[in-house]
C-alpha cells in the first residue's frame, strides 16, 4: 500500500479540526465563520464539508449552518465504552478504599455523560445509569470539568443548556455557578450538595491532560459522605485520576 501524500495528512487533519471547532461551538457553525476559525479558503472548507456530509459525520441544517452528523454519535458511544472499560479497575480501587460509588464522565456537547460506575457494596447506594447525560451544572462531574473552562466558555455552554432546578438545591444562577467554580480551582475538586439528588453528596475531581474534558467522582448519602469523608477522598481520588490521565496517554 503506498504511503499517503503529505496533502493527504493535511487533509485529514483540516477534517479532525472542522469537527472540533463544530463541537466546541455547541454543535452548528456557519460556512464564513469555520472558514475564519480554520484561517482556510472557503473552497477548502466546502469541499471537506461536503465531504463530511456524504459520509454523515456532518450534516447541514436549514439554515445553512453545519452540524455535527449521526455517525459520529456511534464512535462516540463506542470510544466512551471502550475508555470506560478501560478505567475500570481505578474506579473499582475507589470504591474498595472508599466504600461509596465510582463514576467516571466526560463531556458530550453542553451536558455530561457517564462512560463508567463501579457501585457501593452498601444496600443504600448512588446508582447513575451508564450512558445518562446530565446536566453539568447540577452535577459534581459536571462542575469538575466546567472548572477546566475560562468563565466566558462557562456562560457560553450555560446559555446554549439553560440551568434548570433539578432539585432545591441546584445553583440556576450563572453568577452562583461561577462562584462556585472558583472554590472549586482553589481547592482542586467539585463537591454536589444534593444538587442533583435530594440526600446525596458527591466528591468529583478532573481528571488532567485528557483529550477530552474527564472526570471521576464519589457519592453516597449524606450520612456517610460527610466531611470526614471528603477528607479521606480528596487524596485518593487524587492518585486515581493520576492513573487514569496516564492510561490515557499508553502508546
Amino acid at each position: 500500500m503506498p504511503a499517503p501524500s503529505a496533502e493527504s495528512v493535511k487533509s485529514v487533519a483540516r477534517v479532525f479540526e472542522l469537527l472540533e471547532l463544530i463541537a466546541e461551538a455547541g454543535g452548528s457553525l456557519g460556512l464564513s465563520e469555520l472558514a475564519a476559525a480554520a484561517e482556510l479558503p472557503l473552497p477548502t472548507i466546502h469541499r471537506l464539508l461536503r465531504t463530511l456530509v456524504g459520509l454523515g459525520y456532518a450534516r447541514q441544517l436549514a439554515n445553512r449552518r453545519y452540524a455535527l452528523g449521526p455517525r459520529l454519535v456511534r464512535l462516540g458511544e463506542i470510544a466512551n465504552r471502550q475508555f470506560g472499560h478501560v478505567a475500570a479497575p481505578q474506579l473499582k480501587e475507589l470504591v474498595e478504599r472508599l466504600g461509596e460509588t465510582a463514576n467516571l464522565a466526560t463531556i458530550d456537547g453542553d451536558r455530561v455523560v457517564y462512560v463508567s460506575q463501579s457501585p457501593s457494596p452498601h444496600a443504600m447506594r448512588m446508582f447513575t445509569e451508564v450512558g445518562r447525560r446530565a446536566y453539568m451544572h447540577a452535577t459534581g462531574v459536571g462542575k469538575a470539568i466546567l472548572a477546566q473552562f475560562d468563565d466566558d466558555h462557562v456562560r457560553d455552554i450555560m446559555t446554549r443548556a439553560g440551568m434548570p432546578h433539578v432539585t432545591e438545591h441546584t445553583l440556576t444562577t450563572i453568577d452562583a455557578l461561577l462562584d462556585d467554580l472558583a472554590v472549586t480551582r482553589e481547592r482542586g475538586y467539585a463537591i454536589d450538595d444534593g444538587e442533583q439528588e435530594l440526600g446525596v453528596r458527591c466528591y468529583a475531581m478532573a481528571v488532567p491532560d485528557m483529550p477530552i474534558a474527564t472526570a471521576v467522582s464519589v457519592s453516597g448519602p449524606f450520612t456517610r459522605v460527610d466531611d470526614e469523608f471528603g477528607g479521606r477522598a480528596i487524596p485518593v481520588l487524587q492518585e486515581i485520576v493520576a492513573e487514569i490521565s496516564a492510561l490515557a496517554h499508553l502508546d
